[in-house]
């Protein structure tokens, strides 16, 4: 069974972070975008650390490994601070629902960064179809026109997607840190971090204080990015990126974009073409066909995704969180220990049923 805390981080991780998309688009007409970001996360990390300073032992909230300070830089820096800047900035250009569908390319990077990061390996030919449909498919989210190249439209969208770059790759690098923090007090500190590196770019484009519009509105949307879709979320985001891994972590974006449709729908009055919903669709399809489990013939196994697929790294969600809680499932090896085979990449391998 998929256990009880991991499917209540993965919905949490969906739906929070498809607020994201909706506050802020509320948002950024009461505050520059930069400056947006920032305060969002000096009130996150005061909300956090107050949170693990109650919760946390003196000695569980001080780094002392080079992984735990490398977790806290790739947090901060990357999966927070950039992807969050790069999405606020892009965010006053589109719709709520066409910025959630390109940040759900999300689930397409995380492999390719993976697969140069946490193993030596090459992106097999398969692996590189499913990105490049990916890329097709925000494509055809952007649709731009040959004419309008320079539009704002077009130039939201490519900061978009280069905030989904930065948000798969600092998951990828929080992994590889291999940190000791668990993930609540490592976000704590990425925070501080986050605040710093935005608050550096706020006033590097010329932002200020005095051209926020305070009122009710611009209140709840800085309340809702930075308690709902920041200190909870990143605890259910991060703590699902140690569990069960930054690829299956990850598919949760595939959920915020209907999230962030909705909401826009029903909140902002907003509109979704025919064709970003198109596009949304062949953006699944490339992840799809770097998941797919259909790996079993001999030529496939030594592919990058069916050595993903069998060291556990990329499987069904059923299995990501078969664990109750997320842990990881303890090892499968037999009493004369011979490693017991995914019977999915190898049905002839040992253990696996003999076929009537």
């Amino acid at each position: 069974m998929i256990g009880r805390r991991t499917v209540a981080a993965f919905l949490a991780t969906s739906v929070l972070f498809g607020g994201t998309f909706v506050a802020a688009k509320a948002g950024l007409a009461h505050f520059p975008p930069l400056l947006f970001v920032a305060l969002r996360f000096d009130v996150a990390a005061v909300a956090l650390f107050a949170f693990v300073a109650l919760t946390r032992s003196r000695e569980q909230l001080v780094p002392r490994t080079r992984g735990d300070l490398g977790g806290i830089v790739a947090t901060g820096l990357f999966a927070i601070g950039l992807t969050n800047a790069l999405l606020f900035v892009g965010q006053q250009y589109v719709t709520s629902g066409v910025g959630a569908i390109i940040a759900s390319l999300n689930p397409i990077l995380t492999p390719v960064f993976a697969a140069v990061l946490l193993a030596d390996e090459r992106l097999s030919a398969r692996g590189a179809v499913g990105m490049a449909l990916g890329l097709l498919g925000v494509g055809l989210v952007a649709s731009p026109d040959p004419a309008a190249l320079l539009s704002g439209g077009v130039f939201g969208e490519a900061v978009l997607l280069v905030s989904a770059v930065c948000g798969a790759l600092g998951s990828v690098l929080i992994r590889r840190a291999d940190a000791d923090l668990d993930s609540t007090v490592r976000v704590a500190w990425g925070l501080p971090l986050a605040a710093l590196v935005t608050h550096a770019l706020s006033l590097g484009a010329g932002e200020s204080v005095a051209a926020v519009s305070w009122n009710a509105e611009a209140l709840l949307a800085l309340g809702y990015v930075a308690v709902f879709a920041g200190a909870l979320a990143y605890i259910a985001y991060f703590g699902l990126i140690d569990s069960v891994g930054a690829i299956r972590a990850n598919l949760a974006f595939y959920v915020v974009p209907l999230v962030a449709t909705l909401g826009g729908w029903a909140l902002l009055g907003e509109t979704i073409s025919g064709l970003a919903v198109a596009g949304f669709l062949v953006v699944f399809a490339g992840f799809a066909v770097i998941g797919s489990e259909s790996f079993a013939r001999p030529g496939l196994r030594d592919t990058l995704p069916g050595r993903l697929l069998a060291s556990e790294s990329l499987r069904s969600l059923d299995d990501a969180y078969a664990t109750d809680g997320g842990t990881d499932a303890p090892d499968d090896r037999s009493a004369t220990d011979h490693p017991v085979s995914d019977c999915r990449i190898d049905p002839d391998g040992p253990g696996c049923p003999a076929d009537d």
